[in-house]
C-alpha cells in the first residue's frame, strides 16, 4: 500500500480490525520511510453486478457514484459515514444475492426505502432527485406521505 505522504510502498499493518458487521477489514497502516500513520479499508468487490439504465443500457456497478449520490441528500444532516457504509453494504447484498443485474430503479427505490428509515430530510431531499418532481403539489404529496 502506498504512503499518502510520500509515495512509499513499503509500509507495515500496525492493527487490523472487522468493521460493518465483518463486512470490511480496517487496517492502521505505518510507512516505513517517514513514519506517518495512515487508515485503509478491504471489502470485497461487487464487479460482477451490472446496472440495467432507465435507457435500457448496461453499467457496472459503482459503490462510490451512489455514495456520493448519498452523500448529497445527507449534506449537513446528522448522518455518520459508518451508517451510510452500514445502509450501502446491506443493500449491496440484497442486490448481488443470485443476481448479476440489476436496474437502477430497483437501486433507486431501495436506497429511499432505507434513507426513510434512516433521516426523513435524506430521504426528500434523495426523492426530490430521483423522481423528479415537477412541480411544489407533487413535491407536498411525497412530503404529505411521510407526514402520516
Amino acid at each position: 500500500m502506498q504512503c499518502p505522504k510520500c509515495k512509499n510502498l513499503d509500509t507495515k499493518v500496525i492493527d487490523s480490525r472487522l468493521t460493518e458487521q465483518g463486512r470490511v477489514i480496517r487496517r492502521r497502516r505505518e510507512c516505513d520511510q517517514c513514519g506517518r500513520r495512515f487508515t485503509t479499508f478491504e471489502r470485497a468487490e461487487m464487479a460482477s453486478l451490472m446496472v440495467k439504465k432507465k435507457d435500457a443500457t448496461f453499467e457496472p456497478y459503482n459503490r462510490s457514484k451512489l455514495e456520493s449520490g448519498i452523500w448529497i441528500a445527507c449534506g449537513k444532516r446528522p448522518v455518520t459515514q459508518n451508517q451510510i457504509d452500514d445502509m450501502i453494504s446491506g443493500l449491496e447484498e440484497r442486490w448481488s444475492a443470485n443476481k448479476k443485474m440489476i436496474s437502477s430503479q430497483t437501486i433507486g427505490e431501495d436506497v429511499m426505502k432505507a434513507l426513510k428509515a434512516l433521516d426523513h430530510i435524506a430521504y426528500i431531499r434523495f426523492a426530490s432527485v430521483y423522481r423528479q418532481f415537477k412541480d411544489v403539489e407533487e413535491f407536498k404529496e411525497e412530503l404529505g406521505k411521510l407526514l402520516k
